[in-house]
């Protein structure tokens, strides 16, 4: 197959059209036009990320799982909001020697995790230049109040979704002859927790809420900051994957830094009243419970030895 710069932008917009499908009945204009026309019910919640092949591409990972990652990381922001996805727009810069085959990966990678998110590409663009997508996710709030980083209260209860370590377990195995399948998958292919949020928002219970795209450590110190108060967490408590401690072991790598303060987690740190956790667990949300939001001013890690200080995470 020709390269992308053989092709020409009329020609590559025409096969990038024929890949991604319209699965939503909320689009009234969508791919080809000027501009996308979406129905909404409600407020919108509009966000937008760029990943870029030299920082978010690891060894071994695929064109069609970096176009997976480009539109996760939108729909992990709208999930934390407890937004629906209606739409998605990926910008694509390419180099003009790129095979148009690997182009189109990356936007069949896209169009997979808009389907898992049940929602379409509704537009974009592509332009030459280092692989990078900025991508821009649009959600419908739909009569929910949006869950936001501000409003965490001492006394509430910190909880997680999921599991965690498991991508920066992977990231470590690269290049090693370590047994980390899944953890590598997990690194290549993140998933946005889109239908917990929005069964978050809907309780209404939640006090405060983020993703864990830049790592536990900083996604609490975030809400700490914006909802002026502290936070204690207790390692025991901690859901760490069922590898991580085993791999982090065999390459002499620290087990906390993984947890803690990597990046590439997509799970949801949220808080509520200890008096409204029947309804989250109604709600059908699993999740592991962590620690507590205190009146102090920065985020504590508890374990057996004392308390220190989380820290900030490194990616």
């Amino acid at each position: 197959m020709a390269t992308v710069g053989e092709t020409g932008e009329r020609k590559l917009i025409e096969m990038i059209s024929s890949v991604v499908k319209n699965r939503s009945g909320g689009i009234t204009v969508g791919i080809g036009d000027d501009a996308a026309v979406l129905k909404h019910r409600g407020e919108t919640a509009v966000c937008t990320d760029i990943v870029g092949a030299a920082r978010h591409m690891p060894e071994g990972m695929s064109y069609e799982q970096f176009g997976w990652t480009s539109a996760a990381v939108c729909f992990s922001d709208l999930a934390a909001m407890g937004a629906r996805p209606t739409g998605f727009l990926p910008s694509i810069t390419v180099p003009d020697d790129m095979e148009v085959a690997d182009l189109l990966d990356i936007v069949s990678g896209i169009d997979q995790c808009c389907e898992f998110a049940d929602t379409s590409v509704v537009g974009g663009d592509t332009k030459p230049g280092e692989l990078s997508v900025a991508g821009t996710a649009i959600g419908a709030m739909e009569g929910r109040k949006p869950m936001t980083r501000a409003g965490a209260r001492p006394g509430d209860i910190v909880a997680v979704t999921g599991s965690l370590g498991s991508p920066a377990a992977g990231f470590m195995s690269l290049g090693t002859d370590i047994d980390a399948d899944d953890e590598r998958f997990s690194l290549y292919v993140p998933v946005p927790h889109v239908t917990d949020g929005v069964k978050m928002a809907e309780t209404g219970i939640v006090t405060s809420c983020i993703d864990l795209s830049d790592g536990l450590a900083t996604a609490a110190d975030e809400i700490c900051r914006a909802s002026h108060v502290g936070m204690t967490v207790n390692w025991g408590f901690l859901p760490i994957g069922p590898n991580v401690e085993a791999i982090c072991e065999a390459l002499g790598k620290d087990v906390q830094d993984a947890v803690l303060r990597w990046g590439g987690e997509y799970e949801l740190l949220f808080t509520f009243s200890r008096d409204d956790i029947d309804r989250l667990y109604r709600a059908g949300v699993q999740f592991s419970i962590i620690g507590v939001v205190d009146n102090r001013d920065r985020v504590y890690l508890q374990d057996g030895s004392g308390e220190e200080e989380m820290g900030h995470g490194v990616y």
